[in-house]
């Protein structure tokens, strides 16, 4: 049986005495292209969303529909960040995963006393926080910030699909799909593309991408 996430870690952390936590979730660790993004949300005290859950268990349609109550939503604070490619290929995709959090967490009004963050700890997080092994699937504020993350970062790619329509970015979002690694093969890398993934630094095809969108 799934497990539905709650708000049992938040209150559990109210109790000991931080007024404002919030969630913490990335999406687009993965992908050969586009950025990672994160977001934070801060959900109120006995909020409720029937059938909100981890993003990677709802369809497109309803996480598109979650993602609109929960940006509409005034009592919900939340901020969306991300780190881009060139950070990516500098600081390796770990690394940037934490940046795009700490943005995140920063941008965040109220600023949060502490942070309840999907996956394992982050070091050197600058606030106080407990990272919770499918964190998506448990708590109800870490599954709020997986549906902004991935919803924000679908709609990147898709913007980016309308200029480089051959990587089919619309449907992979920049995973390495067999037709994504066809048309690196056959079209070379765009500035949009993480040199640093393996299989994007073998691609010796030219960087020059000017003329194949067409």
């Amino acid at each position: 049986m799934k497990s539905v996430p709650d708000m049992s870690e938040e209150g559990l952390v109210r109790g000991l005495g931080f007024a404002h936590v919030c969630g913490v979730d990335e999406a687009g660790r993965g992908p050969l292209a586009g950025p990672v993004v994160a977001a934070a949300v801060e959900l109120p005290e006995g909020y409720e969303l029937p059938g909100l859950t981890d993003s990677k268990q709802l369809t497109a349609r309803r996480r598109d529909a979650f993602f609109e109550l929960l940006m509409g939503d005034e009592a919900v604070h939340k901020c969306v960040a991300r780190a881009e490619v060139e950070e990516i290929d500098r600081l390796n995709i770990l690394r940037a995963t934490h940046l795009a959090m700490r943005r995140a967490v920063e941008g965040l009004r109220p600023a949060p006393g502490f942070c309840l963050i999907d996956g394992l700890p982050v070091p050197g997080f600058p606030l106080p926080s407990r990272a919770l092994v499918k964190g998506d699937a448990r708590c109800l504020s870490i599954a709020a910030a997986s549906v902004l993350a991935k919803v924000t970062r679908d709609r990147i790619m898709q913007q980016l699909h309308l200029e480089y329509p051959q990587y089919g970015w619309l449907r992979n979002a920049g995973y390495g799909t067999r037709a994504h690694l066809q048309a690196i093969a056959q079209y070379g890398i765009t500035p949009h593309h993480r040199r640093s993934f393996a299989p994007v630094a073998q691609a010796e095809l030219p960087l020059d991408f000017s003329g194949c969108a067409e």
